[in-house]
């Protein structure tokens, strides 16, 4: 069998990681025909087929997700490699691919990007949005931003927040028709917001007080999946919405939203950008590491960053 050529496994990770053959065509820079024919060659090749093509959408077969999970990182390398050789000591280039859901990026895209790309023209940053906890590794991003109680193990851990809470809000509006609640056994009087994760599971409100615990599956008349539209419906007096104390608390200094139960606000392990630990991470990656852990040492009074152990 003649062997794959890296252009052919460079088109195929490209396709998977834009979902779509025009995207990909793009980013490539070549034709959608010939990113199509190096498909075909590389699939004759290996006997296999690597995409489940119809003409509105592209997936991954098994075989497909059983090769991206070896090639991906392997490709990923290769152009480390052509980066790191062909970057100058004052003009480091790359891509840096993130995971993270909106509100976590928020943080860093207001207070850490603008001096960074500023600083290092040649890297790009591309953040893409996701309530999944994704495999960062699997799916071809350098890193992820999450929680810290959500990050997988034996990977490095840059904290760039403070602890967080979750907290009960609502508008003043929605107060002045609905007693504020004393308990969590109050909300089941309650319009809720709920929120849905990417997978289809509802999120339980899990309220915590002095080692009292009462984990809430709400009811109300508004089910969303983003942080930020949870604000706008709570701004507008739909309902109580059960967020990252981050998400709500510009709100709740102006008033326009008011912080109920919260004695029963749990704290855990704030945001932290996590990669890899046990791979040499790209240029590109680790000077935005490097500026995202100086960021917190001189704004968050955080431990800036840890390694997470079995």
């Amino acid at each position: 069998m003649q062997k794959a050529g890296l252009s052919e496994l460079t088109v195929f990770v490209a396709i998977a990681h834009q979902g779509s053959f025009s995207a990909a065509a793009r980013h490539l820079g070549v034709s959608p025909s010939a990113l199509s024919h190096a498909l075909r060659a590389l699939e004759a090749r290996l006997g296999v087929r690597l995409f489940n093509r119809t003409t509105r959408s592209v997936a991954l077969t098994e075989a497909g997700e059983r090769f991206l999970r070896r090639v991906g990182p392997a490709i990923a390398d290769l152009d480390e490699a052509v980066s790191e050789a062909s970057s100058t000591r004052d003009r480091p280039s790359g891509v840096v691919r993130i995971s993270a859901s909106e509100s976590a990026a928020k943080p860093l895209v207001r207070s850490v990007l603008p001096d960074f790309l500023a600083r290092y023209p040649d890297i790009h940053v591309e953040i893409v949005v996701d309530t999944r906890l994704v495999d960062i590794v699997a799916d071809g991003f350098d890193a992820g931003i999450r929680v810290l109680q959500d990050v997988p193990r034996d990977m490095i851990a840059v904290r760039f927040g403070q602890d967080m809470r979750f907290v009960a809000v609502a508008s003043p509006e929605y107060l002045r028709q609905h007693p504020a609640p004393q308990a969590p056994h109050d909300l089941a009087q309650h319009r809720c917001i709920r929120f849905r994760f990417e997978s289809g599971a509802l999120y339980r409100w899990d309220l915590e007080r002095r080692g009292k615990s009462a984990s809430i599956d709400v009811d109300g008349p508004m089910t969303l999946g983003n942080l930020n539209l949870m604000i706008e419906a709570a701004l507008n007096g739909i309902g109580i919405a059960w967020v990252p104390d981050y998400v709500a608390a510009e709100h709740i200094l102006s008033g326009r939203l008011v912080p109920l139960l919260a004695d029963w606000s749990p704290s855990f392990p704030g945001l932290c950008l996590y990669y890899p630990a046990n791979r040499h991470p790209p240029t590109a990656l680790r000077l935005f590491a490097q500026a995202v852990r100086d960021w917190a040492e001189n704004n968050a009074n955080v431990a800036p960053s840890a390694r997470r152990k079995r």
